[in-house]
């Protein structure tokens, strides 16, 4: 009994020892509390900050918390900043699977009715990313009377939000899609069509295409079970390559769509397509051709339910279900290349006459004509009357 009390005095040794001294006179050397825990959502991170103190407190330090228990990870493990007012336990990852996974964080795809700017969707999807800090008891007896400290965690974004994130190029993207057997990958990919049969690929001659020209778009994925559709949440044009911009221009969101845009195939099946019109940007008044690219967000929806999920435009006939968690993949943007479009509508008309035409020259000819035919006249007319 002496023995196991005794480690159990030199197991708390180590950590009394090593706590900084800042945190023993420190206000926050208490019980944790629900507000020891900081958590910001960012634009490419998550960013967990706890107060270390009431760690200390508790009997544990900074070596002894990790996310999920992943406590061999040292990329699980937090940073301690000692430096600011009051010290803290920083945490981050960025958003992407692999750096969510790797320490065992959840990630939950919720899908709710559209609401607010999104009303016109049947179906708008977020995801919840969640995790816990967990604290490692060094009791090496089979009791302990250290209390076991958690710290959970979660940020929610909307899928369309994460767009941000998502891996692109020009050609094409991958998603990755869960299924009941596993998940496997498909490729989709955007093409520009110059005709309704989606046969002839769309060619832009250097100096661009007429305005008002008719440009038909495909969006396609290969290497797909029959089980999903491609479904288009919203394609939009912007001024450079990259699909995040302050300006840009809506083809169609949901239901509401530019007037020359005409809606095809969405969401019916492993392809979509739509077409629009060939425009130019005010900005670029001033510039002989207009360039800018075309952007999609694209879904994978489970067959059985993805009709039900296409914008259905009247309002109040518009479908809705309950929030289901594994009929959509995740969001991908495809992109296309450069569109370039003539700000001139027409190219400058060459003149046929081959010498140029000199006005003052003709008329000076024409003077001189006359005035040797008068001649002529005058000399004709004098010889007739001497010889009667």
């Amino acid at each position: 009994m002496l023995l196991g009390f005794l480690v159990c005095q030199f197991a708390w040794l180590p950590l009394s020892l090593s706590s900084p001294n800042a945190c023993l006179s420190h206000p926050t050397f208490r019980e944790p509390v629900n507000t020891d825990i900081d958590v910001l959502c960012g634009t490419d991170r998550m960013e967990i900050k706890v107060l270390l103190c009431p760690v200390y407190f508790g009997g544990y330090n900074e070596s002894l918390m990790a996310m999920n228990a992943q406590y061999t990870k040292e990329e699980c493990k937090g940073s301690p900043d000692w430096t600011i007012n009051p010290p803290v336990l920083k945490f981050n990852f960025f958003i992407t699977e692999q750096a969510v996974s790797v320490c065992s964080n959840k990630i939950k795809i919720i899908e709710e009715v559209g609401s607010g700017f999104f009303s016109d969707f049947s179906s708008v999807q977020s995801i919840n990313i969640s995790g816990i800090i967990n604290s490692l008891d060094p009791s090496v007896g089979i009791i302990t009377y250290r209390k076991e400290q958690l710290y959970r965690f979660s940020c929610r974004y909307p899928l369309h939000y994460l767009v941000n994130n998502t891996e692109m190029s020009v050609s094409g993207v991958s998603l990755a899609v869960k299924d009941s057997n596993g998940s496997f990958i498909s490729t989709l990919s955007l093409r520009l069509y110059s005709d309704s049969s989606y046969k002839s690929m769309m060619q832009f001659p250097d100096g661009g295409v007429k305005l008002k020209t008719r440009i038909f778009v495909e969006v396609k994925a290969t290497n797909l079970t029959e089980r999903y559709n491609v479904l288009l949440d919203r394609c939009y044009i912007t001024t450079l390559p990259y699909p995040i911009h302050r300006e840009y221009f809506d083809l169609f969101v949901g239901c509401t769509r530019d007037g020359q845009t005409v809606m095809g195939e969405n969401g019916l099946q492993q392809r979509a397509r739509f077409s629009f019109e060939a425009f130019r940007f005010v900005q670029n008044q001033n510039m002989t051709q207009s360039t800018y690219y075309l952007h999609c967000a694209t879904r994978l929806c489970d067959r059985s339910v993805c009709a039900s999920l296409v914008q259905n435009c009247s309002r109040t006939l518009r479908r809705r279900r309950d929030a289901q968690e594994t009929s959509m993949s995740d969001v991908a943007t495809v992109s296309s290349g450069p569109i370039r479009t003539r700000v001139d509508d027409d190219y400058p008309v060459e003149l046929e006459v081959a010498v140029p035409f000199n006005k003052n020259g003709t008329v000076l000819g024409v003077a001189i004509a006359a005035v040797v035919v008068s001649l002529l006249y005058i000399t004709l007319l004098a010889i007739t009357k001497s010889t009667l």
